[in-house]
């Protein structure tokens, strides 16, 4: 009895097996390259995800390095009146040392946020990148066509970022 039960196992086993599909290599190589399809969008996914971090971490750093920008710009025509009566008391007493003191600390404390001054050297070329023409004056020897005559506001920048050009009158 026990070698007709084992006879009729392993007739079940030999149905079974030839009824499991048999694994064509083809089926195996489209298999193979749809995992690999797979893992490079993944791959690629990934590298995504790792430029989306670094980006906005990059600009995560811009915004704390720029976020006093709207206190700097509504802050510069109080230094521009500052500059102005300073110079204009000088040229009617020379015992301002008091308010140059007041002067020299608010424009450092405002250096320590950020805040540079734009040097402009006279007679330079008027460049649209980093000037701004206010008016146009007819060019003379001392002042070729292009170059800068006379600055009228100065330009200030906040890091690398300027936040108000320079007032320029430009040789034309």
């Amino acid at each position: 009895m026990a070698a007709k039960k084992e006879k009729k196992t392993s007739q079940k086993a030999e149905k079974q097996e030839a009824q499991e599909p048999v694994v064509d290599r083809n089926e195996l190589l489209e298999a193979q390259e749809a995992l690999e399809a797979e893992k490079n969008k993944f791959l690629r996914l990934f590298a995504e995800f790792e430029n989306y971090k670094k980006r906005t971490a990059k600009e995560r750093i811009e915004l704390f390095k720029t976020a006093s920008q709207e206190v700097m710009v509504a802050l510069l025509p109080i230094l521009d009146d500052f500059e102005r009566a300073l110079s204009e008391l000088d040229k009617a007493d020379d015992k301002l040392t008091g308010i140059q003191l007041i002067y020299n600390k608010f424009f450092d404390t405002l250096k320590q946020q950020g805040l540079t001054k734009m040097e402009i050297d006279y007679k330079a070329v008027f460049d649209t990148e980093i000037h701004e023409a206010i008016t146009q004056l007819p060019a003379s020897d001392d002042h070729p066509k292009g170059s800068i005559i006379d600055v009228v506001a100065s330009g200030y920048k906040l890091g690398d970022l300027i936040i108000r050009y320079p007032k320029v009158v430009v040789a034309q």
